[in-house]
């Protein structure tokens, strides 16, 4: 793992799950819980509202020191300087993005299940590249399934490799012990009552 990269839970921001009011306070909590990367994923149309929401998210993970990442918007991550965006199919280059955020902006990319998208990925730039659905997913229930067999493939790349898709705390652990460097979760740990306890149930998968 390079660039300062810590190996962990990698949560993801869900506007369904969590009233924007209370989104702050659920990412310090994730954070206190173990989280060590932060992703804004938020499909509403832009807004003054949204972009409120997204510079404090930015304020706690600054404040925390855990790099936040903007799913898809390069607009919103460009405005706020967030620290980074993640990048699927449908969305803007690498090249683009890189050329907007910076040079130490942190790309990552979904490379769904091919192990090709990934080589692509490195190709382009990117910092990290994910994996998934692994196992059954409430957010994209719909995604094409991968093979566990992805993460080691792909440990030979340099890259961080992350998994995603219905991750719980009683199967994250085979994704890990496949390479996985971070687990994505979204309803695992927003999803909770609990989410700084719900947070940690991951975080000590890596401690194992």
């Amino acid at each position: 793992m390079s660039r300062g990269w810590r190996r962990g839970l990698y949560a993801i921001t869900d506007c369904g799950l969590i009233p924007d009011e209370r989104l702050p306070a659920a990412v310090e909590a994730a954070i206190r819980g173990g989280a060590v990367l932060i992703q804004f994923r938020d499909k509403r149309s832009p807004s003054p509202a949204r972009t409120a929401l997204a510079r404090s998210v930015l304020q706690v993970c600054r404040t925390a020191g855990v790099p936040l990442i903007v799913n898809d918007d390069l607009d919103l991550a460009a405005e706020i300087e967030a620290d980074g965006i993640h990048l699927g199919r449908d969305d803007v280059r690498p090249a683009e993005a890189r050329a907007r955020l910076g040079s130490q902006a942190l790309l990552g990319a979904s490379c769904y299940d091919r192990y090709a998208n990934a080589e692509r990925a490195l190709e382009a730039g990117v910092d990290y590249v994910a994996f998934g659905r692994f196992f059954p997913s409430r957010t994209k229930p719909g995604a094409v399934p991968a093979d566990p067999a992805l993460l080691r493939q792909a440990a030979g790349l340099g890259l961080p490799v992350v998994a995603i898709g219905g991750i719980t705390p009683e199967n994250g652990r085979t994704l890990i012990d496949a390479g996985a460097d971070l687990l994505a979760v979204v309803h695992g740990v927003f999803g909770q009552p609990d989410v700084g306890a719900a947070a940690a149930a991951y975080a000590r998968l890596f401690d194992k």
